[in-house]
């Protein structure tokens, strides 16, 4: 079974949709998106429609990872919530139409900014899309996961208990040199773990700018995207992944809001974010923010780990920036210990 995954099996996506998907007809035209490293992404543009298709990626893979069918669920079960996504058309099981599992939906038009200081913008739209952002995040957490039928979407128990369990295991099975920060910060993320305070939400795992599209003309979220990490868990960790990525250096390869002077780019302060999503949920304010703040470095370095692993094993999306991402696996840890010291 090839390994490849730039390209795919036209011949092969067109006859399955032509008998699975209503109304689809060709002649279909594919591309790949270059963005993402995980799971492989491709629109597929016919005459009276566009669609996306996201596939999990042929070869060995980590247990558990790539999960495209779970992405698919969650979304089908948010639509029509206060929770933007893609419309979702179907989910292919079979590993033999195209060589692994995929699944077919809408795209979405609209804006994506790869960066928070969206270059272009005012200051006024800059304050919208983020606002829209703690919007949607908020929202998310209050999704009545029994409502949807998806109170069995992650287990019980702690959450931070089993990802520092599930990351530190992932990071292992990937590991290619030895790295004292990340090894210092598995054990204290253990050693520090608060008090279960009861919240079980959805959360999405991976939430950030990049992994939203806005409407072309307005500062509203018209979709999330890659839900691969989503499942029940502490909305908390959403959350700081937010604050970790704005801790980063700006511009394309740290895009996060170090060093910008974010009250004139019309940007807010990590604090006011938190306020704001603080208030929209009824909540008096967050105790410990480091904890969560520093698993969310130790968990962006598993993935950019697993991210290299691939990378030097042939089979990432897009082997050259998997190389890239790696050299960040340190950087990321030392952060993550960082923000968990400091309390």
């Amino acid at each position: 079974m090839s390994t490849d995954t730039q390209t795919l099996d036209e011949a092969a996506v067109a006859s399955y949709l032509k008998e699975n998907l209503p109304g689809f007809e060709g002649p279909m035209d594919v591309t790949k998106f270059q963005t993402g490293q995980s799971n492989p992404t491709f629109m597929l543009k016919t005459p009276a429609h566009n669609y996306v298709l996201r596939r999990k990626p042929p070869g060995v893979l980590l247990k558990s990872a790539h999960a495209v069918d779970r992405e698919y669920r969650v979304q089908k079960a948010l639509q029509g919530s206060d929770v933007p996504v893609s419309k979702m058309h179907l989910l292919c099981e079979d590993d033999d139409v195209i060589g692994s599992m995929f699944y077919i939906m809408d795209h979405v038009p609209g804006r994506n900014f790869n960066e928070p200081e969206m270059p272009g913008l005012t200051p006024a739209d800059r304050t919208g899309v983020i606002d829209d952002m703690n919007r949607v995040l908020a929202a998310l957490h209050e999704v009545d996961i029994d409502a949807v039928g998806l109170s069995d979407y992650g287990p019980e128990g702690n959450y931070f208990e089993r990802q520092v369990g599930r990351w530190s295991k992932q990071y292992r099975a990937s590991e290619t040199q030895k790295n004292p920060s990340m090894d210092a910060l598995m054990v204290e993320l253990v050693e520090a773990q608060p008090e279960d305070d009861g919240q079980r939400t959805l959360v999405h795992g991976d939430y950030r700018l990049d992994n939203m599209i806005f409407d072309a003309e307005t500062t509203d979220c018209r979709a999330v995207l890659d839900w691969e990490l989503s499942t029940i868990g502490h909305p908390f960790a959403d959350l700081a992944a937010v604050i970790m990525q704005w801790q980063l250096p700006s511009g394309t390869e740290g895009r996060g809001m170090g060093g910008l002077d974010r009250a004139a780019l019309g940007l807010p302060s990590d604090e006011a974010f938190i306020a704001k999503y603080c208030e929209r949920r009824g909540l008096n304010g967050i105790d410990n923010f480091g904890y969560y703040l520093g698993f969310c470095f130790f968990r962006m370095a598993g993935i950019i780990q697993g991210v290299l692993k691939r990378g030097l094993d042939g089979n990432a999306s897009n082997p050259e920036r998997a190389l890239k991402l790696g050299e960040f696996v340190p950087v990321f840890a030392q952060h993550g210990l960082d923000a968990l010291r400091r309390g």
